[in-house]
Order: structure tokens, then sequence, then C-alpha cells
């Protein structure tokens, strides 16, 4: 079975992108939203990031 990237229902602070891409990782879902924090004050682009994320990954089934 092929494993698919989606934006979580149970694990959502704003849109589930970052609870999707820790349960695909199997890894804890606030290192993602620290990393992704991050990214957004170091670099800027973490805001767009998320955003075209939240338009582009699908809500789990």
């Amino acid at each position: 079975m092929q494993k698919r990237l989606y934006r979580s229902k149970t694990n959502r602070m704003l849109g589930g992108v970052c609870g999707g891409i820790a349960e695909y990782f199997n890894i804890d879902p606030t290192i993602v939203r620290l990393i992704w924090a991050f990214a957004a004050v170091v670099w800027g682009s973490g805001l767009l990031a998320y955003l075209i994320a939240w338009i582009i990954i699908p809500e789990e089934p």
C-alpha cells in the first residue's frame, strides 16, 4: 500500500498541514510546527509555504 500525504483532521491547529506531515513521517507534530515556525521567522518563506501546502495537500478522507 502506498503512503499518501494528507492534511490531518485530528492533529490540527490551523489547516492540519504540520499534523499531516508529522503523521506521514511518523514524528511528533510539535517538532514539525517548531521547524515551520523557525523557517517562517528566519527565511520568511515559511508562511507562504504553509499557505501553499494548505491549498495543495488534500484533507484526509
